[in-house]
């Protein structure tokens, strides 16, 4: 599991520390402030551990810069700048990685830990917004033998779901996670020659005549079949909620939360109010999720981030700020006031 970052000039952050918690970390801020930055960063240094590539060539791949040059990576400003990426893992490993702006290829970076950091392999996932699996059949190839311009992040995801299940009984805390999910997409998910199907009472259904926040429920059924997502895991996933029924993502973060009890490592990036109160209405005290909120500071504009265990403490927190106030403009209109459009 991974347990803090420290950033000095990458993409939108100048500086930036976090620590994470060992089981759900939310990050949530306005559009720009660098959640999907994050969770990109986290999940190549996780996935190096699978492949032992190098970690610059991962977050080339993962980030496409223009003419994939490793320098359109460091945080816009005059002058050469230098990058730093450190992360720290639960079992004491550590990771860094600096080049500058002027740095093409990762042979142009300076790696240092990697030896120790991928001795353990890492399992681990990366959900994009894009749900992809309709589009599995023929993509894994055509993304392995030609350069087409895809972040690696949809290749990852469609051979995370193309693994076989797990062989030998389930166990009752996986059991229930996917009965819960079975019951939201009412059916199961079936794979022959790369295309994915729900099947149901009334047959198989292949996945491009399926409503895309059901495959996205789908494919969280899959990793949690074949075993993608165990104890000792890491999920990563960009806005969840994207193209999901407000009335699913109560099942779903349900599910993140019975993950955590499980032992799996939990990264989100969400827009979400529903999400973000579903989550804390179904947590207990023992739950470990921290909320990461990240915003530009005022004086220099740099982003800087406010982590917190509690929900109404998390700040700044544009989700719950837009909510309420567009509740607020609801009751002046009721009460024949005029409203702030």
């Amino acid at each position: 599991m991974i347990t803090r970052v420290v950033l000095d000039n990458f993409t939108a952050f100048r500086h930036l520390e976090v620590d994470f918690a060992p089981g759900i970390n939310v990050f949530i801020g306005a559009n720009a402030t660098g959640k999907t930055h994050l969770l990109k960063l986290l999940y190549a240094a996780c996935d190096i551990t699978r492949t032992k590539n190098h970690y610059a060539d991962k977050l080339l791949r993962v980030f496409l810069p223009r003419n994939g040059h490793l320098g359109r990576l460091v945080h816009r400003q005059v002058g050469v700048r230098r990058v730093s990426v450190g992360l720290q893992r639960q079992d004491g490993a550590e990771l860094r990685l600096t080049f500058n702006s002027r740095a093409k290829a990762p042979s142009a970076s300076a790696v240092r830990g990697d030896i120790r950091w991928n001795r353990g392999e890492i399992k681990c996932a990366y959900i994009p917004v894009k749900e992809m699996l309709a589009h599995a059949p023929g993509f894994k190839a055509l993304y392995e033998q030609r350069e087409v311009h895809f972040e690696e992040t949809y290749a990852d995801i469609i051979g995370r779901a193309l693994v076989p299940a797990l062989r030998g009984p389930v166990q009752p805390a996986r059991q229930r996670l996917l009965d819960t999910l079975q019951g939201a997409i009412e059916g199961k998910v079936t794979v022959r020659q790369e295309e994915f199907a729900l099947r149901s009472q009334q047959g198989d259904l292949e996945f491009s005549l399926v409503a895309e926040g059901m495959r996205k429920l789908a494919l969280l059924w899959r990793l949690i079949q074949n075993g993608t997502l165990l104890e000792g895991s890491v999920l990563f996933w960009d806005e969840p909620e994207a193209n999901l029924n407000p009335s699913v993502v109560g099942n779903v973060m349900g599910v993140l939360v019975e993950l955590q009890r499980m032992g799996v490592q939990v990264f989100l990036a969400t827009h979400d109010y529903v999400g973000l109160k579903e989550l804390d209405l179904r947590t207990e005290p023992t739950d470990r999720v921290t909320y990461h909120a990240l915003g530009r500071h005022d004086a220099d504009g740099g982003i800087e981030v406010h982590s917190t265990d509690e929900y109404v403490l998390i700040h700044p927190n544009a989700i719950s700020d837009a909510f309420a106030d567009l509740y607020d403009r609801d009751v002046a209109r009721a009460l024949g006031r005029e409203v702030r459009r």
